[in-house]
């Protein structure tokens, strides 16, 4: 038994790997362009230090940018990874993303065996523990559910916060005697750091008192021990969600659901979610299921579903046996609860599975074993070892076969979004993203078609809007000149439907660029860099649009900007190395005749484009300096010309100039 148990984890951890052989090649998707495939935070490792203080490096969408560090400085070692080992494909190979989560959800499986294992045998000792719990987490790690999470690049936070507590609360149970030194808290710690779920662990871990713990003495006094032993997770909580709730932005709008309808929802959703378990044929990337407005029959048949759950619960817990049974759907319960409470902008998301199943697959798996006990007797158990293990390794097998066939559904967007649309169809985001797979292939009536569907489900959603106005746009550049007209006029909707989302004005300049109307488009670009300064697209645009507008000077300080931000981006790198930087002298020339004209701010402003074209030029320094002199703003004279003298110290005519304007500044006093 000992020998052969781990040669069983290990196999069964081979054919986690096989199931997910065909994995490592899929996108990225959804959520992930925003985090990391736009996020210029993560293409420098020397952005780690800022994740622990910059939530905005999360995120370049305003809305989406949360607190979650751990997640972020992940992604930055693969982008390393990537462009360390990709061969000069760049920092974005899928490879290196999927092989991270990979590799510790791997962990999370092997971690679940021993802590499943450790539980079962304080309850009863037995040799078939080992294998009944080796059983759950094999179920668990074949599970097509979890594909859903492993995936999905950007929801690794997810398995991070599972794993955290998971190894957290097996270092609390299987090392006691460390439990002093706060071991245990430094995953839970990390947990948090990645999603806020993480912050129902000392619930867990109370549970795991009352439920594991000595038996000894009255249930309030177990009740009383177990609760004081989890007060430092406690503590460690209210510390991390207060770091939390102070490190997230303003910006961030999770949800604008009803929140009474949003959990009204969510005991139906509940039973969805119980219901995958056993059969997961409604996977799904991003469901067409709405908030209830009020008491429907399927929101009876939730409400149902949660009262013979906890009906389960109260059996349960009168028969200690029977407690892993209990602890397991209140782990469900419990994992459920901060995003059943907290409103979201999705009733329903298949990652959200990912940390309750580890508390469900426990309960039915240790409930179908008492099932059988007492229906057949030990013996007849003993004796149909074969039949059941031969069972079980036929039902894992169709389990894995389910997870190729979701590895085939998450390898890029179309086969992803066209699974989304078949099976919800209700769903105007789902049928908009299918239709930006047909509109990159260049198929735009397709894209067309499937963009107007998405109206009779959104028709006030400012995104597909700007989608509408995009392929109208391809399909008049094809040749149908008609739609000119209707491409502004959606682009112009959109804007009026979000004026503050950056992503449409951007659309419009560029479309506006494209067109040559270019001053149009400088404005709408502008806006769009106002709105969100980390989005590179804007900035790319803008520094084509000032280009083409004779502005150089303009263009080179965009560029510049931008790779203040993002040092390999390729566009503002190709106009700080071909645009003219010699133009700076015929700035400086200007400048000093619009001074000995008197027109001192024109000088100044003059000056500032030569420095647009070299930022360390003391000549302009000194020009702007003595223009502010000459409008006895002293304070701006003194620090534009103690810069042209840091730069150049030999630089007379500065100093000399410097000199006056202390002067006069000294004399006002």
């Amino acid at each position: 038994m000992k020998r052969s148990h781990p040669i069983c984890l290990a196999l069964v951890l081979l054919a986690v790997w096989g199931a997910y052989a065909n994995s490592f090649s899929g996108g990225f998707h959804f959520d992930d362009f925003h985090a990391v495939v736009d996020n210029p935070a993560i293409r420098s490792l020397r952005s780690l230090p800022r994740f622990f203080t910059d939530p905005t490096a999360f995120s370049v969408l305003p809305a989406n940018r949360t607190y979650r560090p751990v997640v972020s400085a992940s992604l930055a070692l693969d982008y390393a990874l990537s462009m360390a080992f990709s061969a000069g494909r760049g920092g974005y190979t899928p490879f290196w993303y999927h092989l991270t989560t990979f590799l510790l959800f791997l962990c999370e499986i092997a971690l679940l065996a021993a802590l499943y294992r450790l539980l079962l045998d304080r309850i009863r000792p037995s040799g078939a523990n080992a294998w009944l719990a080796l059983l759950a987490a094999a179920w668990y790690g074949l599970h097509p559910a979890m594909a859903e999470t492993v995936d999905y690049v950007i929801q690794r936070g997810d398995l991070y916060c599972t794993l955290g507590c998971v190894a957290a609360l097996y270092l609390y149970a299987r090392l006691p005697q460390l439990r002093r030194y706060g071991l245990y808290l430094v995953p839970f710690a990390l947990a948090m750091l990645s999603k806020p779920p993480a912050a129902v662990f000392p619930l867990l871990l109370f549970l795991y008192g009352c439920f594991f713990e000595a038996q000894d003495g009255s249930a309030p006094g177990r009740l009383r021990r177990a609760a004081l032993a989890s007060l430092p997770a406690v503590a460690a909580t209210a510390a991390l969600l207060w770091l939390q709730a102070a490190m997230t932005p303003k910006s961030y709008l999770p949800s604008i659901l009803s929140p009474w309808s949003y959990r009204l929802t969510q005991p139906f959703v509940w039973s969805r979610y119980a219901g995958e378990l056993f059969l997961p044929l409604h996977l799904n990337v991003d469901t067409d299921l709405d908030p209830f407005a009020r008491l429907n029959p399927e929101a009876w048949a939730g409400i149902a579903f949660v009262l013979v759950l906890f009906g389960v619960v109260a059996f349960a817990l009168r028969r200690r046996p029977w407690h892993p049974v209990a602890f397991g759907l209140l782990w469900f319960v419990v994992t459920q609860l901060p995003t059943s409470l907290y409103p979201l902008s999705e009733v329903e998301n298949d990652h959200r599975m990912f940390f309750s199943f580890v508390g469900l697959v426990l309960a039915v798996v240790w409930g179908a074993w008492l099932f059988l006990l007492r229906l057949l007797g030990e013996a007849s158990v003993a004796r149909l070892r074969a039949i059941l293990a031969g069972a079980a390794v036929l039902a894992l097998a169709c389990y894995a076969y389910g997870v190729h066939q979701r590895n085939v559904v998450w390898h890029d967007d179309e086969s992803l979004w066209l699974d989304d649309v078949r099976k919800s169809p209700h769903n105007g985001r789902g049928l908009m993203n299918y239709g930006l797979t047909q509109m990159a292939k260049g198929a735009y009536p397709q894209a067309l078609d499937y963009f107007t569907r998405a109206l009779v489900y959104s028709p006030n959603y400012s995104t597909l809007e700007i989608n509408l106005g995009v392929v109208n746009g391809a399909m008049a550049d094809a040749g149908e000149r008609a739609r000119v007209a209707e491409a502004e006029r959606h682009f112009l909707r959109a804007i009026s439907l979000a004026p503050s989302d950056d992503n449409a004005h951007a659309y419009y300049g560029g479309w506006l660029y494209r067109h040559g109307r270019s001053a149009e488009a400088i404005a709408q670009l502008k806006s769009a860099v106002v709105l969100n300064p980390q989005r590179l697209m804007q900035r790319d645009l803008l520094v084509q649009a000032e280009s083409s507008a004779g502005d150089v000077g303009a263009a080179l300080q965009y560029a510049r900007d931008t790779l203040r931000q993002s040092p390999d981006d390729a566009i503002a790198l190709d106009a700080v190395r071909s645009l003219p930087a010699h133009d700076a002298a015929k700035w400086i020339d200007l400048s000093l005749s619009q001074y000995r004209q008197g027109r001192y701010s024109q000088a100044i402003e003059s000056a500032k484009k030569a420095l647009a074209f070299e930022p360390d030029n003391a000549d302009a320094y000194n020009n702007i300096g003595a223009a502010y002199a000459a409008m006895r703003q002293w304070d701006d004279a003194i620090r534009y010309d103690e810069k042209a003298v840091a730069l150049r110290p030999d630089f007379q005519l500065a100093r000399n100039n410097l000199a006056w304007a202390r002067a006069q500044k000294a004399a006002q006093k």
